[in-house]
């Protein structure tokens, strides 16, 4: 039998009102809502945290691929954006800006990233979300 992988454990305190503090390993961050939906604007909000996660992986994944494959890449950056869809997103754009050269064959580079980027996999895959209450 295969072995269970699984991340380390994510905490989100709720601190009041649309603001809540997440942690995981040694890391803290803030989230909250903006004042247009009730927040106070302290930290990103939830969804902004998912396209976060998702750009940096990606990011992460072409310069990954890219070392891999001996391409040079020079400076770049992913850019993430969703279309709200009532309480979900439905779709995400991601967008790549190269600062230097166009490297040959970007094309298969972005290909061979997104197989490797964990975000954007979980996401393709739609995983099951189940909430439980602990004793």
């Amino acid at each position: 039998m295969a072995e269970v992988r699984r991340t380390a454990p994510v905490e989100a305190r709720w601190l009041g009102g649309y603001r809540a503090a997440v942690t995981t390993r040694q890391f803290t961050v803030q989230v909250d809502e903006p004042p247009s939906a009730g927040g106070t604007d302290a930290g990103p909000m939830p969804t902004e945290y998912l396209l976060i996660s998702l750009s940096s992986c990606f990011a992460l994944a072409i310069a990954h691929v890219a070392r891999r494959e001996g391409v040079e890449v020079g400076p770049f950056s992913v850019t993430a954006q969703g279309t709200y869809d009532g309480p979900c997103l439905s779709d995400v754009a991601l967008s790549i800006r190269l600062e230097g050269p166009l490297p040959a064959d970007m094309d298969a580079l972005l290909t061979k990233a997104r197989r490797v980027c964990y975000v954007s996999n979980t996401l393709a895959r739609q995983p099951s979300v189940t909430a439980h209450l602990i004793d």
